[in-house]
């Protein structure tokens, strides 16, 4: 029983984690609030839906305010939620955030009757509710449109569907291009969640620091509070092999084996050197000797 909590607890955190990251690179951006304001004031100005004959200026402006805030918050989280739960599933990122937004049309529709209820006082029909779905299905394709290009412009690496090759450094300084991790493989190595967009990549080296673990990927390198073993057993699928009680080496990273006052040191293709304890030495020399 505590197992299967730990194990539950293991697939939330991360799937949290990531939901709220690219919610918090939405909400950030200022295109985004720069283009909330601007429709607002379009819809105030123009004052449709009878909404200038039956308002007047301040509450014709709280009335849009409100609703385009209602509306476009549930767009956004529902486009968010189905780019993260569907990329096993859905290869375009730019597919899994429409699907997101036309789920959310019903929300929407239901949010519109019932601003436009309580504002207007009148009850409303079968009809006037179907009516404010359809409408909520363009405007929710419309704010997950303009939600994409500001993530897009953001974090092109999160959202980027075919990714691009990734230069990194071998040890004589040269570059050469390493495959970014795939979107669909994201959720097989929980631990790249944990990580800001920008550095998701390959996992190339684990070190402890601290009470922290540094974590070095093909796209960069970032500090995350996280025990060293539990950040081991969130690596997934990924071929490397612990070598020291402080060091984790992936095997696209090892150059070669060199022997240091009778120990093992492995040179990495950065051309940094990582310590071999001797409880690890065997396998270090199996591996890759």
């Amino acid at each position: 029983m505590l197992r299967l909590e730990r194990t539950e607890n293991f697939v939330k955190r991360p799937f949290l984690q990531s939901t709220l990251r690219e919610l918090h690179l939405v909400v950030k951006a200022p295109r985004l609030w720069a283009t909330f304001a601007a429709v607002v004031l379009i819809f105030w100005v123009t004052g449709p839906y009878g909404t200038a004959e039956r308002l007047a200026a301040v509450p014709r402006l709280g009335f849009w305010l409100v609703l385009h805030a209602a509306t476009w918050a549930i767009a956004i989280v529902s486009a968010v939620l189905a780019n993260v739960l569907l990329r096993e599933r859905v290869a375009s990122g730019f597919v899994r955030m429409m699907i997101g937004a036309a789920v959310a049309s019903i929300p929407i529709g239901l949010v519109t009757t019932a601003i436009g209820s309580a504002t207007f006082s009148v009850i409303p029909t079968a009809a006037d509710i179907m009516a404010d779905i359809a409408t909520g299905l363009f405007l929710s394709l419309l704010f997950c449109a303009l939600t994409w290009m500001t993530m897009n412009a953001e974090t092109a690496l999160e959202l980027n569907d075919a990714g691009t090759a990734v230069m990194v450094p071998d040890e004589g300084g040269n570059r050469t291009p390493v495959d970014p991790v795939p979107q669909r493989d994201m959720v097989r190595v929980p631990l790249l969640l944990r990580l800001k967009p920008a550095n998701r990549g390959s996992p190339l080296h684990l070190t402890v620091s601290d009470h922290y673990t540094e974590v070095t990927t093909t796209l960069g390198r970032e500090l995350i509070l996280l025990r060293f073993a539990d950040a081991l057993g969130e690596l997934g699928p990924v071929p490397g092999l612990q070598v020291h009680r402080s060091h984790w080496v992936a095997d696209a990273h090892v150059a070669r084996l060199v022997r240091d006052n009778g120990r093992i040191v492995i040179v990495l293709r950065d051309g940094s050197e990582v310590p071999v304890s001797r409880t690890y030495a065997a396998a270090v020399r199996q591996r890759w000797g």
